[in-house]
């Protein structure tokens, strides 16, 4: 028996990178899997790779800054499975500048998909993981939203009131059966840090005491322990994936 079989997973930004990564993943652990994205073009691209690989998963392209667009998102999945036992809000931007430079439009643009999305998707969820008695709601933070990050004002904001929620959700959440955690990656080999110049990473890679960044599978393996029946008594904990540079 794998970790995850039969459970409907819905996971956002699972076009690229991390989200991907985990999609694949819960798919190799049982798992039928929504993959979530604003992407339409890339994503339809995953989903036929990975029906072609033989895993049964469905598309549905989503922004979730917008409540209408989330409802649609998870009637689609409730369509097409009857259930939902699995979240993963893992959609994120970035539009990084100094407070000094940082747009106001920029700020909220931030806010509205690493935060409010946040909130969108796991409220449109709720009806039916409580209809299951069980499930698991699994949030992205960062380091940045823990301990702050030069240059990202709304990335870091966003990803602190994720764990704000995420302990939140936990205590009104736990008596239902239905956990919530938070996963707060370090800095991670994605599109996101592919344009950051060689010698800032080299830097990085002296402040982690694992001397690497983290990899997509990294981020994805934490994922699938909050996912699985092996966390049912983690509720409102916030796992650094981070390879130790905040101790």
């Amino acid at each position: 028996m794998t970790r995850l079989q039969d459970k409907v997973a819905i996971i956002t930004g699972a076009a690229n990178g991390i989200g991907l990564e985990a999609a694949k993943t819960f798919l190799r652990e049982g798992a039928k899997v929504v993959l979530a994205d604003f992407d339409e073009e890339t994503g339809k691209k995953r989903e036929q790779e990975l029906i072609a690989d033989g895993f049964d998963c469905l598309f549905v392209q989503v922004n979730v800054a917008d409540r209408s667009s989330v409802d649609s998102m998870v009637q689609k999945v409730v369509d097409k499975y009857g259930k939902v036992n699995i979240l993963v809000n893992n959609a994120g931007i970035t539009r990084d500048a100094m407070l000094s430079k940082l747009d106001p439009a920029m700020f909220q643009q931030v806010l509205d998909v690493n935060l409010t999305g946040v909130f969108h998707c796991t409220q449109a969820v709720l009806p039916y993981l409580v209809d299951q008695g069980k499930g698991k709601v699994i949030n992205t933070s960062s380091v940045s939203g823990a301990y702050g990050n030069v240059g990202q004002t709304n990335y870091a904001a966003a990803k602190a009131g994720i764990i704000g929620m995420t302990k939140t959700w936990a205590k009104e959440l736990g008596r239902k059966a239905i956990n919530v955690n938070a996963v707060a990656p370090g800095f991670t080999e994605t599109s996101m840090v592919e344009s950051v110049p060689e010698k800032v990473i080299d830097g990085l890679k002296k402040q982690i005491p694992m001397a690497r960044l983290g990899k997509p599978s990294d981020i994805a393996n934490a994922y699938l322990f909050l996912a699985s029946d092996e966390s049912d008594y983690v509720n409102g904990h916030v796992l650094h994936v981070d390879g130790g540079i905040m101790m």
